[in-house]
């Protein structure tokens, strides 16, 4: 009989998790989506459970997903304007923590500063989902891959191929997240756009770093991200003027040497820049099956961290 998986207490990094935990995550997902599929609807699991939602950027996927998440499994789930908590300015970190603590049973944040997840993390005594800071998207990493599991039955031994701003948090999650499953990960970046050696060495993951587009031969998949992020917005006119020769595009699809390479994105995608129409929109574009399961990696969190749903 095999040993119990450790139950987490908060969703902050994937660093976090153990391989076992995050495959126990990947598995419930499956469960949980298979369950709806079959019988078009999910256990009420979360039943009397409401989950806060403190919002410091803007959303599409990260607010559905959690809040059709907390109502397909029977809970609530409420959002708090960016205006109305003044997170860490109108109000302390920490007295928010604690506040909301007394009133819901888990709390997801999507902000700036990565201290204040860890904060609210900290002084809060119900689960805390990181929903995204700069330095990491963990939740976004945990449905990608999910979504190479689910399209190609398999993970150990793939390559994933990030091409773009190897420095932002999204490719800083997958390189975290290729190496709980045994995935390599070749991060093909302009040099000043890659990613912290620090981050490389805490990875478990094969990685490349290049700025030579032939580092995308033979890769499983190719995944990019947006050139500038939320909070870059003064950087935009250099970064146009550096990324252009890292667009994937129907060429770059060519240069894997792969007809059944997947196409990711972590939407929402600048069409015309980092990726094209006819890519994002093609045969290999996996971007809206990839988008859907946002709702079933985020049921999975909200099942186990305030359902107690254990990882198996």
């Amino acid at each position: 009989m095999s040993a119990a998986i450790p139950a987490l207490s908060d969703f902050l990094d994937l660093q976090q998790l153990s391989s076992e935990q995050f495959w126990g995550l990947l598995r419930l997902a499956r469960e949980l989506k298979v369950e709806r599929q079959r019988l078009g609807q999910n256990a009420p699991i979360l039943a009397g459970k409401s989950l806060a939602l403190i919002f410091q950027k803007p959303s599409l996927r990260t607010r559905v997903s959690f809040e059709m998440g907390m109502v397909q499994l029977g809970g609530y789930a409420f959002y708090l304007s960016p205006q109305e908590v003044g997170l860490g300015a109108r109000e302390s970190v920490a007295d928010v923590a604690r506040v909301l603590s007394g009133y819901c049973d888990g709390i997801m944040a999507r902000v700036f500063a990565h201290e204040h997840v860890t904060q609210l993390a900290q002084w809060a005594t119900v689960p805390v989902i990181n929903g995204l800071s700069d330095f990491s998207h963990p939740c976004q990493a945990l449905a990608d891959i999910y979504t190479i599991w689910e399209q190609t039955d398999r993970l150990e031994g793939m390559t994933l191929a990030y091409v773009g701003d190897g420095s932002n948090n999204v490719a800083t999650s997958l390189i975290m997240a290729a190496g709980k499953v045994g995935m390599s990960v070749r991060i093909v970046s302009p040099a000043g756009y890659v990613p912290d050696p620090a981050i490389v060495a805490q990875s478990d993951a094969d990685v490349t770093v290049t700025d030579d587009l032939d580092g995308v031969v033979g890769a499983d998949v190719l995944y990019t991200d947006v050139w500038t992020s939320m909070g870059q917005e003064a950087e935009r006119d250099e970064r146009l003027r550096i990324f252009p020769p890292y667009q994937v595009n129907r060429a770059l699809i060519e240069r894997t040497r792969n007809q059944e390479v997947l196409v990711m994105h972590c939407l929402p995608a600048h069409r015309g820049e980092e990726i094209t129409d006819a890519v994002a929109d093609g045969p290999n574009s996996v971007l809206f099956p990839q988008a859907h399961n946002r709702l079933h990696a985020q049921k999975a969190l909200l099942a186990h961290l305030i359902g107690g749903i254990p990882l198996k």
